[in-house]
């Protein structure tokens, strides 16, 4: 009975990485007129709130020095409206003409601010007491949460919104994609976007999708629009990301996405794995994926062929143009 159950074992341990290794596919592995329109938007109204002491950093809140003191009580946000940024398309402020914004790793539905104390000191909450909805949003899309320090916080469609301690004048937009996480909001509590304009991100992009690129064909963006890349170094049997320590710097990971937060994209072999720093990697076809941090718009692909070991990844986990 111990030979049977011991044969059994075996043939299903056996079963099991058979049916992983046919998910995971081998291939070879390889400021500005902006600002003074704000201002004159905003009645040159002096910024408020004291918020311009905080340096920015790189663990993803892009939060300053910890040593600084703390910014001074938020004000409240008052009438809120929106000015057209040549850049950004239309953008929230309050009625002092700052620039209100979100983060990506909270959510609208339900609201929930995910900006913990440290983090709130650099991303200020706006008080939602005594907001009013801009021109052409119902009041009832403003809503409040209770951020980490208390505050009945502001929420536009869903969306808690902060002011950044590096803006100190009306029309700054000094916290536009810091740590990949924080944008400017428009006025529906989307992500600010000029869809028009060469390089910008439509809003509220899946975690994963696609986009034709003119020289390269179809590779894969993030939620952010930003290039997926993959690494010739890698493996994907077993999995396996060779990009530690300063690499991993320059080269983020893909945190793991939802397989129904995906457009485009093959779910074959569609999975996360555990890195060597014990956090989490999205895989494509088993492939580790990345982001590079010399991207700085939607739209760039400056990763493409750096060393000869970083090209951008296809829908199918292959690396576009690398070597056969």
């Amino acid at each position: 009975m111990k030979t049977s159950w011991r044969s059994a074992s075996l043939v299903a341990t056996a079963a099991a990485l058979l049916a992983l290794t046919t998910a995971c596919g081998q291939d070879k592995g390889g400021q500005s007129t902006d600002s003074q329109n704000a201002a004159n938007a905003a009645n040159a109204a002096p910024a408020q709130g004291g918020y311009g002491g905080y340096g920015s950093g790189s663990d993803g809140y892009g939060s300053g020095d910890s040593s600084a003191s703390p910014a001074a009580k938020a004000a409240t946000a008052g009438q809120l409206s929106a000015w057209q940024s040549k850049k950004l398309g239309s953008v929230l402020t309050d009625s002092a003409g700052m620039t209100l914004y979100r983060f990506d790793k909270d959510t609208a539905n339900p609201p929930k601010s995910n900006c913990d104390a440290a983090c709130l000191k650099t991303w200020p909450p706006v008080p939602a007491s005594g907001a009013k909805a801009p021109e052409g949003v119902a009041a009832s899309q403003l809503g409040e949460v209770t951020a980490a320090d208390g505050t009945k916080q502001l929420t536009v469609a869903g969306w808690p919104m902060y002011r950044y301690a590096m803006d100190t004048k009306a029309g700054d937009t000094k916290g536009q994609g810091v740590g990949g996480v924080w944008y400017a909001a428009a006025p529906d509590g989307k992500k600010a976007s000029l869809s028009s304009a060469a390089g910008a991100a439509p809003a509220d992009l899946k975690g994963l999708s696609t986009r034709k690129d003119p020289k390269l064909g179809e590779i894969v963006v993030d939620k952010n629009g930003m290039t997926v890349y993959r690494f010739l170094k890698d493996s994907a049997w077993p999995i396996r990301s060779n990009c530690t320590g300063a690499c991993a710097t320059k080269w983020p990971a893909v945190e793991p996405v939802a397989k129904n937060d995906t457009k485009g994209i093959p779910l074959k072999g569609f999975m996360a794995f555990t890195r060597p720093d014990g956090t989490k990697q999205q895989t494509l076809n088993c492939w580790p994926v990345y982001t590079f941090s010399g991207d700085k718009k939607p739209g760039d692909t400056n990763g493409q062929g750096v060393g000869g070991t970083w090209y951008a990844a296809s829908p199918e986990g292959k690396p576009v143009g690398a070597p056969k």
